[in-house]
């Protein structure tokens, strides 16, 4: 068996960090096997490693290594991705196609954010990993395959369990062994090892003498958050190398190639939070629309009153709707209905313009009224659409779960609205 420093070497990760050393044992321990892996940590950390190591060392290595990006990948052509399609199966289908697990035989794939798989796949991966078969797109002819599957993703997949956006029994099936990797910010001995090392490979990639680091560029190089891990410190290390004719660096200088802790970084707001303003918008939204709704009502129920008994009975008639249409008033005096052959006029005296509504109108009116509320609630319709297809990236099944419709009725709204 290879030592942890010996596979270091072999796959150039940088760092004596305990928590990478201990990830890369369990690596180490479990290769043999045919336990299904889960990677776990922050994008950027360096996941893709632990499957090329494990995939190394196991009986496998001679086989196929197939590394899926699964969220790169859309929804609708990830099934044939994974698992291939038959000729005509599907528009555009012209061949019988071969998915990676069938051409990964014998092999180990990688799922990289095995979290953004869609459920039907997920149902589909799990009888893989149960029995080893599986069912091309179009097709009703069950094949066998023998896969090691080694995961990975940055979310917490206990939360898309809760939410229903991950299924638990595929998750428990991942995840016979979970193997975790520090965040940048936790291995504060590694960071200035790393950035030598980026440094080094930068001066010889583009043929120039290598940068240098005084004490206090390195304190700070060590106390920064990091929250693009090692991607982000590569990064900087290369726009440094390119940008700086002084090879020799100080802490005015790194400070002016690092952001401000979190000003020009893209602000993180937990799910949870952004589902709950939507919802909590999207209530009152509902309860101002309904209220519109019922006075809209009470108006075209008293503009029927003034049709039908004339305007000197309205005012006994109906004293508590005319209240609520109007609202109190210090004397009663003040709302007035005169009446004229032919002719009902309804005046509150405390509106400088009276409002004329004669008989043949008053249904003209309503109707007006009416259709200029429908404009108003297309408009918070499609502004809610809106919202929801941008939080949801476009993914129109989950914008209409969460909009509380179908998809069909989804889409004939996008058709509608032209969005």
């Amino acid at each position: 068996m290879e030592t942890v420093q010996a596979i270091k070497q072999r796959f150039e990760i940088i760092g004596n960090d305990p928590k990478l050393n201990r990830a890369i044992e369990k690596a180490i321990q479990v290769a043999p096997t045919d336990i299904s892996v889960m990677v776990t940590g922050e994008s950027g950390v360096g996941k893709e490693n632990i499957p090329r190591i494990i995939h190394s060392l196991s009986h496998r290595k001679h086989g196929k290594y197939i590394a899926v990006n699964c969220g790169a990948i859309p929804e609708g052509t990830i099934d044939s991705e994974l698992f291939g399609h038959e000729k005509g199966a599907f528009t555009g289908a012209t061949s019988t196609r071969e998915g990676y697990f069938e051409v990964a035989d014998g092999g180990t794939i990688f799922l990289d954010e095995v979290g953004e798989l869609p459920l039907t796949t997920q149902v589909r991966l799990l009888r893989v990993l149960e029995n080893g078969e599986f069912i091309k797109v179009g097709s009703s002819q069950v094949q066998k395959t023998n896969v090691r599957i080694v995961a990975a993703t940055n979310v917490n997949l206990f939360n898309a369990i809760e939410k229903g956006k991950f299924r638990e029994d595929l998750y428990y099936r991942l995840s016979t062994v979970e193997i975790t990797l520090p965040p940048l910010r936790e291995r504060n001995d590694d960071i200035h090892l790393l950035f030598r090392k980026f440094v080094a490979d930068f001066a010889h990639k583009y043929k120039m003498p290598p940068l240098r680091l005084d004490d206090g560029a390195i304190q700070l190089l060590q106390k920064f958050r990091w929250s693009g891990n090692i991607r982000q410190l590569r990064n900087v290390a290369e726009q440094i190398s390119v940008l700086e004719t002084n090879r020799d660096i100080n802490l005015a200088t790194l400070q002016s190639y690092l952001p401000a802790e979190g000003s020009n970084l893209p602000s993180v707001i937990s799910d949870n939070k952004k589902e709950s303003d939507f919802s909590t918008e999207r209530d009152i939204l509902y309860k101002v629309l309904f209220d519109m709704k019922s006075d809209l009502n009470d108006l075209k129920k008293l503009t029927l009153e003034l049709m039908k008994n004339g305007s000197s009975k309205v005012q006994d008639i109906n004293p508590n709707l005319i209240q609520k249409i109007y609202g109190s008033q210090e004397n009663d005096s003040e709302i007035d209905f005169e009446e004229e052959p032919g002719t009902a006029v309804m005046a509150p005296a405390t509106h400088e313009d009276n409002y004329h509504i004669q008989n043949h109108n008053n249904y003209l009116d309503a109707e007006t009224i009416e259709e200029e509320e429908i404009l108003r609630l297309e408009q918070k319709e499609i502004e809610m659409i809106k919202k929801s297809l941008e939080k949801n990236k476009g993914k129109r099944k989950a914008a209409a779960d969460e909009l509380g419709i179908s998809e069909r009725t989804l889409y004939r709204k996008i058709k509608q609205f032209d969005l």
